[in-house]
């Protein structure tokens, strides 16, 4: 029971992802400018919705700028768009160590997600197993 529902689980969120890149594809059209200027971007996510609240918004607008990145737009309240010059990546080796340049998720990963998912349901398994067998005594 436990592997079907992870599996379903497993494919709907793949869909997700997948409908959630062809948004972006859709979404981040570039000029000519900043290509021919030799622009870097990346989309910083949350699958917990946390640029919804404005100091957290503000906290990872921050952090980035310390690595030379800034905001182009924020698509919702899950995904973030940012772009730096190339040239920036020469100060990467300088970056305090809790600084990833490269970051693209704040919070929790979808396999952490997935992980206390199936957590929950072994111990949701469990506990009717065990209120069966103390039900049949």
């Amino acid at each position: 029971m436990a592997g079907v529902t992870s599996a379903v689980t497993a494919a709907t969120a793949a869909e997700k992802r997948r409908q959630e890149m062809e948004e972006e594809d859709s979404m981040t059209m570039y000029t000519a400018d900043e290509l021919r200027d030799d622009w870097e971007f990346k989309i910083v996510r949350s699958n917990f919705e946390a640029f919804r609240n404005p100091e957290t918004l503000q906290r990872v607008i921050e952090e980035e700028g310390r690595a030379g990145w800034i905001m182009v737009e924020k698509f919702d309240n899950s995904r973030i768009r940012f772009k730096r010059p190339a040239s920036a990546r020469a100060n990467d080796p300088m970056l305090p160590p809790d600084v990833n340049p490269y970051r693209t998720h704040i919070g929790g990963t979808g396999a952490m997600l997935a992980g206390v998912f199936i957590g929950l349901l072994v111990l949701l398994t469990v506990g009717l197993v065990a209120f069966t067998i103390m039900m049949a005594n």
